[in-house]
């Protein structure tokens, strides 16, 4: 019937385009090797920004971790969000222990109640040095080198450092596995596009920036009123071709806390996914280019393949799509430490695409929560 060649025809172009993205754009970092890069001696003062909102347990557990950085001289700068807990009581402990912590206690204000880029802009302007680091309060660096292996990739030019966060691996839980492999792949793409000089985004847990880019922006002041993308929308406005670098070296990981249950990781990539529509138009066409080629690659598989349809050129198209997919996502997951994913590659981005689409429809009928 001429409609299932019209769709045998528009499959071809979705794999194509798939092939694209997973080839060739995500190859820029699945395939090449690390390149030289033009870093300074890494011995300038950090200051390493955690904002923590009702992180006493996290802060105990991971702060000690932070501390023991082999790195000439650094500060730790613990922003307390008017948390309810004894996350202050915490902090104070610490401080009281170590002398290069130093505390800002946020008080909430009407104007910017529950506003986590309030609090940055707060720990900010109090830290001592230029050169700033950014994790959270529930995620520990994999090294004690993590410091020194982000700051390395600031130079003349270089003035936003991307790097990796990792979440922790979980045996036995699928959960564990489909929330690696979202990470995994928004990785990919971050990486991928910043190499191709369209860098659109980065994750606080592993972040670093300069003072003079964060003033220069007027902090978060152009979006100061969307609570969530105090990190992806920063680096969306600010980042270049030119003064990104990417960190990701092994040492240079961190890694945090996963969701436990199904609800509270959609709610959270809920509210990740409600900033992507204030990004750049060139990201978000990127972004809705490949999620529509990935979706529309398998409705139109299940249709073609159940009307039997060229069905020897439709398997050979749908081969040629998963060989790219794994060579790209198994050269990029041995990067990334991640390589525990790759028996299960199928079955995730399936799941994922289906998880995506259940989560941009309920984004069109309802405002997630944000911060804490």
């Amino acid at each position: 019937m001429l409609i299932f060649e019209i769709l045998f025809y528009i499959f071809v172009v979705v794999v194509f385009t798939q092939i694209v993205f997973y080839g060739f754009i995500f190859g820029k970092f699945s395939f090449t090797k690390k390149g030289n890069y033009n870093s300074t001696n890494a011995n300038f003062p950090i200051s390493v920004i955690i904002c923590a909102k009702n992180e006493a347990k996290n802060l105990k557990k991971f702060l000690p971790i932070i501390l023991k950085q082999d790195y000439p001289k650094f500060e730790v700068v613990l922003i307390n969000d008017s948390s309810n807990d004894k996350t202050l009581k915490v902090m104070e402990d610490f401080k009281a222990e170590f002398n290069n912590i130093k505390i800002v206690n946020v008080k909430s204000i009407e104007a910017f109640w529950g506003n986590k880029k309030y609090a940055l802009t707060l720990g900010i302007k109090a830290a001592s040095y230029n050169h700033l680091l950014f994790t959270d309060a529930d995620c520990k660096p994999l090294s004690n080198q993590w410091i020194k292996q982000m700051s390395s990739h600031f130079s003349n030019k270089a003035s936003i450092i991307i790097g990796y966060g990792a979440y922790k691996k979980e045996p036995k839980s699928f959960l564990n596995k489909l929330i690696r492999y979202e990470t995994l792949i928004t990785a990919v793409q971050y990486f991928s596009y910043a190499k191709i000089g369209k860098p659109y985004m980065a994750v606080g847990r592993n972040l670093a920036y300069t003072k003079e880019v964060f003033f220069e922006a007027r902090g978060f002041m152009n979006h100061m009123n969307i609570k969530s993308g105090d990190d992806d929308l920063f680096v969306n406005e600010t980042a270049t071709p030119t003064n990104v670098s990417l960190c990701y070296e092994k040492e240079s990981f961190t890694e945090s806390i996963p969701k436990k249950t199904y609800s509270d990781w959609l709610l959270q990539k809920r509210r990740h996914i409600s900033t992507a529509k204030y990004y750049k138009a060139i990201h978000k066409t990127m972004l809705v280019v490949f999620y529509v080629s990935q979706l529309s690659f398998f409705i139109l598989a299940i249709v073609l393949i159940s009307a039997s349809i060229y069905w020897q050129f439709l398997i050979g198209i749908i081969v040629l799509r998963y060989v790219i997919l794994y060579l790209s996502l198994i050269f990029a997951s041995k990067k990334l430490n991640e390589k525990d994913l790759i028996f299960y590659f199928p079955l995730l981005e399936m799941f994922l695409v289906i998880a995506q689409l259940s989560i941009f429809m309920q984004n069109l009928t309802s405002k997630p929560n944000h911060w804490k």
